[in-house]
């Protein structure tokens, strides 16, 4: 593991520790009639999340939303944002060609003071109106937010008045040590100066660098209209964020203009600010590295439909490298839940040297119900990226995988054993083959042949449904035995394999021929 990605790993789980002790942070929003979003519900379980997905999936508009939460408390960086201000709505004498806003609501679930409490903002024909939810009198909570995108000055009048600060009095700030530590663990530069030249009385600024070359005998000295747009936006960034304390921090488009390399630390700086400073940082990106850079719970994906915008509830890898790019070397396998990945594993271990290929060469994921799978039919064919996934169903997953042939030609799908929920196969193949299994759990045949019965009688009186009795019964073996079910799956998905007869037989051929299939198409 890299040095760089050891320092996520660390501060995520300092993040995920003092996330549950914070006392304010947002919790859940809801926007309903509002840019093409006609319900959707995203929830936030990290201090610092990232929003991901396709242009016009309304990434943006979630996090204009967000920003109407807080009442700022007059800090110089931040303002008090309300739906008027962001969503404004045009309005033509042709009516058709007017912006509709009307019944729009916000709905948000928030901590404050380490007490959950909601608000709604709510359009009617004129304008927005709050309210809070179970409380009378309620009032707006209090806190800094910060809006920001990284963007170019392109604006030729923008350029012109700052260009025009020449000619007045202006002030000249020197930056605080926060702001160069953050510049110059990001960019790598032995910054000598770093300072802002403000027009005086006016909001206009201009950052002016002076660097030390590599020598250190000479300097380069060079205004932000000769920054590169990734080194302005870093800068620009730092000097605000680095004097934020207990902010809710919302920034769009992080990646732009930025060096992979470079979004990687940006994204650590940020993960620090927000242990430091106690920031809730949530941004929009398309960017693979940003997305890696946070914990799977902190990646939020919308993706938008025929009326609506939807948040992908449950993540998976496989999905998300499959349309952000990490995968056009590598297959991809979805499956239902772990037991089915290692069983898949288990496959691949007795597969892999006949077809020349490692485990590091698949991607599987997993934790996706049969119910989600033709959603994310329609999602990666979207992307054209169904060629490189194959969809794997529990053998009570026939009828899904019918539907899933029929809907695109180029869809993948297998089918594991049996035609019952995995458990109910691997239950009855222990029974039936004690001899093979019975050294997995470190007994003799006849003492695991006994163990089997004696848990059969336990659960024979059970009342719920077969399928569910004989989960049980499995997790009670493996649990006496101190094994885990996935361990249990990949070794019966290895052993089975290696038989080459039944239905793992068939199975180990199709995904051979999938593969082999694979590669001659790339």
């Amino acid at each position: 593991m890299s040095a760089i990605r050891r320092n996520f790993e660390q501060i995520w789980t300092q993040l995920r520790d003092q996330w549950t002790t914070r006392d304010d942070y947002i919790d859940r929003i809801q926007i309903k009639n509002l840019r093409g979003i006609k319900d959707l519900a995203v929830k936030f379980s990290f201090p610092v999340c990232v929003l991901a997905g396709a242009n016009g999936c309304g990434k943006s508009t979630v996090l204009f939303a967000l920003a109407c939460v807080y009442r700022s408390n007059s800090t110089p960086l931040a303002t008090t944002l309300t739906p008027t201000k962001l969503f404004p709505g045009f309005q033509s004498t042709d009516a058709s060609l007017s912006d509709s806003h009307e019944n729009a609501e916000i709905h948000v679930s928030y901590s404050e003071n380490a007490s959950m409490a909601q608000m709604v903002w709510r359009r009617g024909k004129s304008k927005w109106n709050l309210s809070f939810v179970g409380r009378k009198g309620g009032k707006q909570p209090e806190r800094n937010v910060y809006l920001h995108t990284l963007s170019k000055l392109t604006n030729p009048s923008e350029v012109r008045s700052i260009l025009q600060m020449s000619h007045h009095d202006c002030n000249t700030e020197n930056v605080d040590s926060s702001l160069i530590r953050f510049a110059q663990s990001i960019l790598g530069y032995n910054y000598a100066r770093l300072a802002c030249i403000r027009k005086k009385g006016g909001a206009k600024d201009l950052l002016v660098a002076i660097r030390e070359t590599p020598d250190g005998n000479n300097s380069v000295h060079y205004s932000e209209f000769h920054m590169s747009s990734g080194e302005r936006a870093v800068i620009r960034l730092s000097m605000q964020l680095s004097k934020l304390h207990d902010a809710l921090v919302l920034i769009d488009e992080i990646d732009v203009g930025l060096h992979p390399y470079i979004q990687q630390l940006l994204m650590l700086e940020l993960h620090r600010l927000a242990i430091r400073n106690n920031l809730q940082v949530i941004c929009t990106s398309h960017s693979p590295v940003v997305l890696d850079s946070v914990p799977s719970e902190a990646r939020v994906f919308l993706e938008r439909t025929s009326d609506n915008v939807i948040h992908k509830q449950a993540f998976r890898d496989a999905i998300q490298k499959s349309l952000y790019g990490r995968s056009q070397e590598m297959l991809s396998f979805i499956c239902e839940d772990a037991e089915a990945e290692a069983f898949l594993r288990g496959v691949f271990d007795h597969l892999g040297p006949e077809i020349d290929m490692s485990q590091n060469d698949i991607l599987i994921g997993r934790d996706s119900g049969k119910d989600q799978f033709l959603a994310h039919q329609h999602t990666l064919g979207l992307f054209r990226k169904l060629s490189d996934v194959v969809f794997v169903l529990d053998g009570d997953g026939h009828e899904i995988k019918i539907q899933l042939e029929s809907q695109h030609r180029e869809t993948k799908v297998v089918c594991l054993p049996g035609r019952e929920p995995p458990e109910f196969w691997c239950w009855t193949l222990l029974g039936k083959h004690p001899e093979r299994y019975c050294d997995f759990f470190g007994l003799a045949q006849d003492a695991f042949q006994e163990k089997l019965m004696r848990i059969d009688r336990l659960f024979a009186a059970a009342t719920d449904k077969s399928t569910a009795v004989v989960k049980n019964k499995l997790y009670a073996l493996v649990e006496e035995s101190s094994k885990t079910a996935p361990e249990l799956f990949r070794y019966v998905g290895r052993m089975e394999a290696g038989t080459n007869q039944g239905d793992v037989h068939n199975l180990t051929a199709e995904l051979a021929d999938l593969v082999r299939n694979w590669r001659s198409d790339h």
